[in-house]
């Protein structure tokens, strides 16, 4: 593999940001920064920002493709699409549905796992549900939900080898903290998430193994000051990290500069929950068998409940940049903490020597210039 130097970039490091560098980039991986080594293929960004490549682990869509009904080929769509928007991993991700979906969803997943992509690399599987409380469904279909009642309902599940799985449940489903323990101990990452359990619940949740929360305050009981819920619970656990969508809809953005305050930048990643609609405008989609409104970058299913979002990670990077978000706090958000709570962190999800070369340099109008995935130019303004 060819190497490349990246000229004049005020490159984000893990604690400041590194101003009118280069970074060097060998076999795929960065070599070294704040040295120019003439002869090398360079690009010149001109001042740019340089940030590691962002790391989605929430996304049904993009694109007017969805992810439970995706081929390879059309997630590979979705990775050059994502590509564009600095986006150099991602999970699809897939709501409650027939046990059929699912397995399409999987080999799906594997094959395109396998390909050489131009695109943002899919890492694996994320499951919204099925093991979710009804009483906060939010826009899934609670036909097919379920309790937890052996290792056989884990089993069920189809999983793509050797890839991250993810799942977002409920611990106060019948069975919930034996199924936390259980795919805890097939190597899952759990979230928790479409609840609304009790801190006695979530306590002995935590102990089995679940460390994260689903779009942290959307689908779960609202906060109370006589019924402290599964909110003030991950507010007041330092040791449980918690997604959000930064879109200006599922939460205020007085509500993020407070997550921000009492979490920290550490505590928080930053996820879009796209659906297909996303990069496709205002208007009606056929989504998860039904119809889904877009109006305003807010969307709408026919009971009226949000039914995701329509932006992407560089959307929710920018609305927190226009909050005064440093770029520092925002690299550890939307790229080194998606990729420790994946277990990705060794190889990606900042930007030092001897990681992977997956970078995304935005312009002063958060526009992306640049984005490389593993070395190789996936899209260039």
């Amino acid at each position: 593999m060819s190497s490349l130097l990246l000229k004049n970039v005020n490159a984000v490091l893990a604690d400041r940001e590194a101003q009118g560098v280069s970074v060097v980039v060998r076999d795929g991986k960065i070599a070294a920064i704040g040295d120019f080594e003439p002869g090398l293929e360079a690009i010149d960004l001109s001042g740019a920002t340089l940030l590691p490549g962002f790391i989605d682990v929430h996304i049904h869509g993009s694109a007017g493709i969805d992810v439970m009904d995706a081929t390879p080929e059309q997630l590979a769509e979705v990775s050059d699409f994502l590509a564009t928007q600095g986006v150099t991993g991602w999970l699809p991700t897939f709501v409650p549905a027939a046990d059929a979906d699912y397995a399409r969803g999987v080999a799906a997943i594997e094959n395109a796992a396998a390909r050489e992509s131009s695109g943002a690399r899919v890492v694996g599987v994320h499951y919204e549900g099925p093991f979710v409380n009804s009483a906060q469904c939010g826009a899934l279909h609670t036909e097919f939900f379920k309790t937890y009642a052996g290792v056989g309902d884990v089993d069920a599940l189809p999983v793509p080898a050797d890839l991250v799985r993810m799942t977002t449940l409920a611990p106060e489903i019948d069975g919930g903290v034996e199924l936390v323990r259980e795919l805890k101990s097939r190597g899952w990452i759990i979230s928790i998430g479409h609840t609304r359990a009790s801190l006695d619940v979530l306590d002995a949740a935590l102990a089995a193994g679940a460390r994260h929360m689903t779009h942290f305050m959307n689908a779960m009981a609202p906060l109370h000051h006589r019924a402290p819920g599964p909110i003030a619970w991950g507010l007041a656990h330092d040791d449980v990290t918690c997604d959000v969508i930064a879109d200006g809809i599922h939460l205020d953005p007085f509500m993020l500069r407070l997550l921000l305050k009492v979490k920290g930048e550490r505590g928080i990643s930053l996820i879009s929950d796209a659906i297909a609609a996303a990069g496709s405008g205002d208007g009606d989609y056929q989504i998860w068998g039904e119809t889904i409104s877009v109006k305003g970058r807010r969307t709408s299913n026919a009971a009226g409940s949000i039914a995701g979002s329509v932006i992407t990670m560089l959307d929710a990077v920018r609305l927190l940049r226009s909050l005064d978000v440093s770029y520092v706090q925002l690299a550890q958000m939307a790229s080194l903490n998606p990729a420790r709570l994946l277990g990705l962190n060794p190889e990606c999800g900042s930007i030092e020597i001897g990681k992977r070369a997956d970078l995304v340099a935005l312009d002063e109008n958060g526009k992306v210039k640049l984005t490389l995935i593993g070395g190789n130019v996936a899209s260039r303004a």
